[in-house]
């Protein structure tokens, strides 16, 4: 696995995640130490937007009966929050 340096790393970013998007893995070193693993992720199978659930909400939405949900009403649904 090769390393890379911060320096580097800031400099030239974009070519080095260009080089693990196609499978090649790096050690990320910060000041001689290694601190980070750079390796591809699993890619997610392409969705199709129009048959997406989660891109798609919004097309099967439906106004409430009681009027908007205020960010705090959400919260507490979402968390549990009072």
């Amino acid at each position: 696995m090769k390393t890379v340096t911060m320096l580097h790393f800031r400099k030239d970013a974009a070519a080095i995640l260009r080089r693990i998007a196609k499978g090649e893995r790096f050690i990320l070193s910060h000041r001689g130490r290694p601190a980070a693993r750079f390796e591809p992720v699993a890619r997610a199978l392409p969705t199709d937007p129009a048959t997406d659930p989660f891109l798609s909400i919004a097309g099967r939405a439906t106004p409430s009966p009681t009027g908007a949900t205020r960010h705090e009403d959400t919260d507490s649904f979402i968390y549990g929050r009072e």
